[in-house]
């Protein structure tokens, strides 16, 4: 296979404080990772204490950007419910300064209506989750990529921008890379032929991704652009260990079964989760963003840096 970028995900509204995530960036990077990426939720899912509670995701990477040097940062995926457009571009625009030009984009529509609750952020329905996705794309990605010294404008359904200086100007030009991901058949892949940069399956098979990819790569000709110019990832949880006992310890630390992870995450010795990459490389992608769960067993990380990294 060609060279598969290994990216670290994290699910921090699962219980973690910023030290923890710290520890966990800090490490990634020495070890040779190609991201850290996190979660943008408020509200934990599931049977965990969610403790000390959620961190915010763009925070959390500024905090990143200037304690880090090489990896890359980003959101899998910022929920576009929780910000209004302008200041969401202006926040990512300054992450990628402080960072030196580190920053990715991932935005989605939302979907936990709980953690809107919680929160008291609106939550429209399905259909205007989606307007107002593509609304923030346009808006978003028109003030990055507005020449300087030129204004935007933007007049839509849901959000207006009048003779905006489109500032501050992210540090990558023409903007930080933008992912979208996500299985509906057809507003997802046309969204992502018009905006995105990279295209992400989560925690569907290979199988399924590459059809999900050749979706995408379908919309992307029909928009008249080059299929070759998306990158195509996947996410998947990862549970490596040199054993059955450390396989078994790993997964309990997650409240998954083994057997279950072995067929729908990436779980086994270093050499059988070789093997599942090379699924999905096969598929088509060329990142995999690999789900640690368990934030504050860093030899994991260590182990497939050492176990992993080397045979791709």
């Amino acid at each position: 296979m060609g060279r598969m970028r290994l990216r670290i995900f994290t699910e921090p509204q699962q219980g973690a404080s910023y030290a923890t995530l710290r520890r966990v960036a800090t490490t990634a990077e020495d070890l040779g990772f190609d991201a850290f990426f996190r979660s943008d939720h408020f509200l934990k899912m599931g049977d965990v204490s969610g403790q000390p509670g959620p961190t915010d995701a763009w925070t959390t990477l500024a905090g990143l950007a200037a304690e880090t040097s090489r990896i890359r940062l980003g959101t899998l995926v910022t929920c576009a419910t929780f910000r209004l457009p302008g200041p969401l571009a202006v926040a990512v625009a300054q992450v990628d300064e402080m960072s030196g030009g580190r920053a990715e984009f991932g935005i989605g529509a939302g979907w936990f209506e709980a953690e809107h609750k919680a929160y008291g952020v609106p939550f429209p329905p399905l259909r205007e989750r989606f307007d107002r996705l593509a609304e923030q794309l346009a808006v978003i990605t028109g003030l990055w990529e507005t020449p300087d010294g030129e204004k935007f404008c933007y007049d839509g359904a849901y959000y207006q921008v009048t003779d905006s200086p489109a500032l501050p100007k992210p540090a990558q030009r023409p903007r930080p890379p933008v992912i979208i991901g996500g299985g509906g058949p057809r507003r997802t892949p046309a969204l992502a032929a018009r905006y995105a940069d990279e295209f992400n399956a989560a925690f569907v098979s290979a199988e399924s991704s590459a059809a999900r990819f050749g979706g995408v790569r379908e919309a992307c000709q029909a928009a008249g652009r080059d299929p070759s110019s998306m990158r195509f990832s996947a996410a998947q949880v990862v549970c490596c260990g040199k054993d059955e006992p450390e396989l078994l310890r790993r997964a309990s630390a997650i409240g998954r079964d083994l057997p279950e992870l072995r067929r729908n995450g990436l779980a086994g010795t270093p050499s059988e989760i070789v093997d599942k990459i090379g699924e999905f490389a096969e598929a088509g992608a060329t990142t995999l963003y690999l789900q640690v769960l368990d934030l504050d067993d860093l030899g994991h990380l260590e182990q497939i840096a050492a176990g992993v990294m080397p045979q791709l």
